[in-house]
């Protein structure tokens, strides 16, 4: 197992960094930069009670290091523990409103985790979300057609702590250096991304990302939330929701928890099926205008 730096120290502070300001960006430029670009920043999210919270429910998770490394380490399904700030999270309007109108329909929530980079981490090497036959990592939940993580980020994204990279637009790759399933240390094209505490970025699941090394002498802490539209369903069966668990949580947030197998497709699907549309909302480029 390769257990490399992603990047140097000089490396770090050489690396290109996205000067978007974000904070100008209408919902359609938003969703560009979803659809586009891969990725997306949305600045100041959490509101500093809320992000206090969090930190100090994290803080109490026990968490697991990685096979790469100790110093990256993480704790799963967040939802079924005594974390009600985190779990509040999965509901927020800002965000689910925005995920609502990037799909179109009814919100799955797949996944809520908990990462924490410490001081020496290696770096997450480049990697995509999207195993569209599953995989030994990430299951068969990773085929979904379908998919954006939202990755909160509970301390400052700074040069020197771990800060989120990405190649924009390879996700939209067609050549067999895309192939889902491959890794990279890093790439000339890599971007860096740094932001405040309670601010989070949204990802395509099929872009490349990954993050950058801590040289900094304190750790990266972030809660990441998937969700996928209800049609979009893996290809295989996967374990579902204990109900019991589910009608544990808030009523506001059982709704995110739906059928992890729902989906809606048509398997035989004619070539010309009656009652077809001559329109249908934010399918074509206009979409990206305000």
């Amino acid at each position: 197992m390769d257990t490399s730096f992603t990047n140097s120290r000089e490396g770090v502070s050489q690396a290109r960094q996205d000067r978007t300001d974000w904070t100008t960006l209408t919902p359609a430029d938003q969703i560009r930069s979803l659809e586009l670009e891969g990725y997306l920043l949305v600045p100041n999210l959490l509101e500093p009670d809320l992000l206090d919270s969090i930190r100090n429910e994290v803080n109490k998770l026990p968490t697991t290091a990685t096979d790469y490394s100790e110093y990256q380490r993480g704790f799963k399904d967040v939802q079924w523990t005594d974390s009600p700030g985190a779990i509040q999270l999965i509901g927020a309007s800002a965000m689910v409103n925005l995920l609502e109108n990037l799909f179109g329909d009814t919100l799955i929530c797949t996944s809520c985790h908990y990462s924490i980079s410490q001081p020496g981490h290696p770096g997450i090497a480049i990697h995509t979300d999207s195993q569209p036959y599953g995989s030994k990592i990430f299951g068969l939940q990773a085929s979904s057609p379908c998919l954006v993580r939202v990755l909160y980020y509970l301390d400052d994204l700074t040069p020197e702590c771990s800060p989120f990279k990405v190649i924009p637009r390879s996700h939209l790759s067609l050549h067999q250096n895309a192939n889902p399933y491959k890794r990279y240390l890093s790439h000339p094209e890599e971007v860096m991304i740094t932001c405040r505490a309670g601010s989070a970025v949204v990802i395509n699941q099929k872009v490349f990302h990954g993050n950058f090394p801590n040289y900094s002498d304190h750790p990266r802490r972030m809660l990441s939330i998937a969700y996928r539209p209800a049609w979009a369903g893996p290809i295989g069966e996967v374990t579902d929701y204990n109900p019991e668990q589910v009608a544990s949580l808030p009523t506001a947030i059982q709704k995110y928890f739906g059928s992890l197998n729902s989906k809606n497709i048509v398997f035989d699907l004619p070539n010309r099926p009656d009652g077809m549309a001559r329109d249908a909302a934010r399918l074509g480029p206009n979409r990206w205008k305000a």
